[in-house]
């Protein structure tokens, strides 16, 4: 397993080496798995156990997006499960704002999933005899507050999701989409600092789920919330994730910006996965320049101070238009008043197809 770099922050979330060993026999599998080290396939065959996650280490900051994809059966719903213990785990050590999950007492716990951690599922299950408002408002009430009070702070996060004037209606009256803004505006009236979600938008159709992707982005953002995002597919984990972890057999393969994954994939099957995906808005300068001191090793006659200025945020589409445009023997990357490199027309192309420029190119 390969982790990516995480921003420097507060950590909301941190699990370290969890497990979870479904079957009756699971306490003997796991001890025999941290004896023997054996195997999903030896765990099943010797203890009738089947592995669901194992050995999932990550950590989330606030205002982090961080997504989990893979395909069906990998692990990443167990996983999610687990981290507000909806799932027990079988082994490791889950904290959220540094307190420990598994030794919280059933009140703790309780209060835990009512005021920081929040869930939404695929299925938003919506009761179908209560309003907008009513299915919104619907955790508060649960928690026992006024009803004025839950009204107010229901229809604030309505509002936030676009329903204002939907707050009457009920939810056999929505399209698919309304029905998801309502389950995340009914997980956001208890402002938890944490949002669990996952596969929300799966079923929804491609343009909704698009424009669902977008606003739960943005929004999420505005909020200063971080999340946890669960999809089985990758341009919606690069459309939304500012990290992506990347499952398989219950293992998490790699963890990563869209850039490392493409550009330093850890195995075949991760580099399989991100083998379609377009690298125009993804790959940025920073990973595609190579050393001022090897620009000018090959083109000795040409000057850093007389190549056009870029920044090592600009994306393969802005680079190239760039090049275009200047029709330039390279672009100088500029980071605190300093050139840091330079992309040029051949590490341009090597970043379009997906590789960097050079060891020491990429910072």
């Amino acid at each position: 397993m390969t982790t990516g770099s995480m921003n420097a922050g507060e950590i909301l979330l941190d699990c370290q080496s969890a497990w979870k060993i479904f079957g009756t026999r699971a306490p003997a599998a796991m001890d025999a798995v941290q004896r023997r080290n054996l195997g999903k396939r030896e765990v099943l065959q010797e203890f009738d156990c089947v592995v669901g996650v194992s050995d999932a280490s990550f950590q989330v900051g606030r205002g982090e997006i961080f997504c989990i994809m893979g395909l069906s059966g990998s692990g990443k719903s167990t996983l999610i499960r687990m981290l507000n213990r909806l799932i027990e785990p079988t082994s490791g050590q889950i904290k959220v704002k540094g307190r420990d999950i598994g030794a919280m007492s059933e009140p703790d716990l309780r209060e835990l999933r009512a005021k920081h951690m929040a869930m939404v599922f695929q299925s938003v299950a919506l009761l179908p005899n209560r309003t907008v408002l009513e299915n919104a408002a619907f955790g508060l009430e649960v928690r026992g507050l006024p009803k004025a009070e839950r009204n107010q702070t229901a229809k604030a996060a309505l509002a936030k999701v676009g329903l204002a004037d939907w707050m009457e209606r009920y939810p056999g009256e929505l399209s698919g989409g309304m029905q998801q803004r309502v389950g995340l505006a009914r997980a956001l009236t208890s402002d938890p600092e944490i949002i669990l979600m996952d596969e929300p938008f799966s079923a929804l159709d491609p343009l909704i789920r698009r424009q669902l992707q977008d606003e739960f982005r943005q929004l999420t953002k505005e909020l200063g919330k971080s999340a946890i995002f669960i999809t089985h597919d990758l341009d919606e984990a690069i459309r939304i994730g500012d990290r992506i972890a990347i499952m398989k057999d219950g293992v998490i393969i790699q963890t990563g910006t869209a850039e490392e994954l493409i550009l330093n994939p850890a195995d075949d099957y991760v580099a399989e996965f991100v083998a379609g995906i377009s690298k125009l808005h993804l790959i940025k300068a920073h990973s595609v320049m190579i050393p001022p001191a090897e620009f000018q090793r090959e083109h000795p006659g040409v000057g850093l101070e007389s190549l056009p200025l870029t920044s090592p945020d600009t994306d393969i589409d802005g680079l190239i238009e760039l090049m275009v445009g200047h029709r330039s023997a390279g672009l100088a990357v500029v980071e605190a008043g300093q050139i840091a490199g330079v992309v040029t027309p051949t590490s341009l192309l090597l970043g379009v197809k997906g590789s960097q420029a050079s060891e020491t190119g990429g910072h």
